[in-house]
């Protein structure tokens, strides 16, 4: 858990899982990050600790936090949760995962174990989605503001505006996908593993996600005005209704720079997180699912969102 901030709600969120587990009588060991930087080597400890306990690892934060708990928990043969406390939270959200503290620990105490479908960019993980380009850019100006604003998805919203009117550059890439090349112009590549986001934008390829795919989206070069549009049309559901909208669900995708260019590396958001991957870019599907403990109840949409 990241305790950084030293705000009284994470004070309270601490007080809140301690009570439930003790009243449950269930041992446990709260881990507290100082800072981000601190999370991937306390996140390696709580595997230690669950793998000489037979216990398991949880991930109580947003969503850089249990992206960074899950790396660390994939493939290490111990049960991995989460209790969200992000702005989106469309993991826990996608299977039934409170972002109520309360209501998300005592639903883990009775919680079962299953193998969930996980992303993959250069072998690190995304549990919801990856990308290059705008998006990255958004995330970085979204934290800005958060950081100014305070955190909320009007803020967040805001903050994708701004991004849009400011950068108007494009990726100049080449991608490889089911055995065909193509020569791309985009402003951003996104990449999901999330079907209750591609629902709420109006994809309808989310579903390949059940069948072991990603779903990659990129739109075509338009103007400012235009992006405006794309984003409202998400926004309301009907990003697929896009003519201006590439989307296509895949196993496996490759990225490389346009031939001329000399980039080696991009800027890449995982999971709300950026940071800067070598080229070629390899999205898959990690061979090894994320063993996730789901509430034998899925919390209802008010309690989860």
């Amino acid at each position: 858990m990241n305790a950084g901030s030293g705000h009284s709600d994470t004070n309270k969120t601490q007080t809140i899982i301690r009570e439930v587990l003790d009243s449950a009588g269930r041992r446990h060991e709260l881990l507290l990050a100082e800072k981000g930087s601190d999370i991937p080597g306390l996140a390696r400890r709580a595997v230690e600790l669950a793998k000489a306990q037979d216990g398991i690892v949880v991930a109580a934060g947003g969503d850089g936090t249990i992206n960074a708990v899950a790396q660390a928990a994939l493939g290490c043969g111990q049960p991995f949760a989460v209790l969200p406390q992000g702005t989106f939270n469309y993991f826990g959200r996608e299977h039934g995962i409170s972002q109520d503290t309360r209501i998300a620990t005592e639903a883990l105490l009775t919680a079962t174990p299953q193998p969930v479908q996980v992303g993959l960019v250069n072998d690190r993980l995304f549990l919801v989605n990856a990308s290059l380009g705008l998006y990255p850019q958004l995330l970085e100006d979204r934290e800005a503001f958060k950081q100014r604003f305070g955190r909320s998805r009007l803020i967040a919203a805001v903050a994708g505006l701004v991004s849009v009117l400011r950068n108007r550059r494009q990726l100049s890439i080449e991608i490889e996908a089911e055995g065909q090349t193509r020569k791309l112009r985009t402003p951003t590549l996104f990449v999901g593993n999330n079907a209750l986001q591609f629902k709420q934008i109006g994809i309808a390829e989310g579903a390949a996600l059940a069948h072991d795919h990603l779903v990659a989206i990129a739109p075509k070069p338009v103007s400012t005005l235009a992006m405006i549009g794309l984003m409202l049309r998400g926004a309301f559901g009907r990003l697929g209704e896009a003519d201006q909208v590439i989307s296509v669900a895949l196993q496996k995708l490759t990225v490389r720079p346009h031939r001329r260019s000399r980039r080696r590396s991009y800027k890449v958001a995982m999971d709300g997180e950026v940071t800067r991957l070598p080229v070629p870019l390899v999205f898959c599907v990690s061979p090894t699912p994320l063993l996730l403990m789901v509430p034998l109840t899925p919390a209802t949409e008010d309690n989860a969102a």
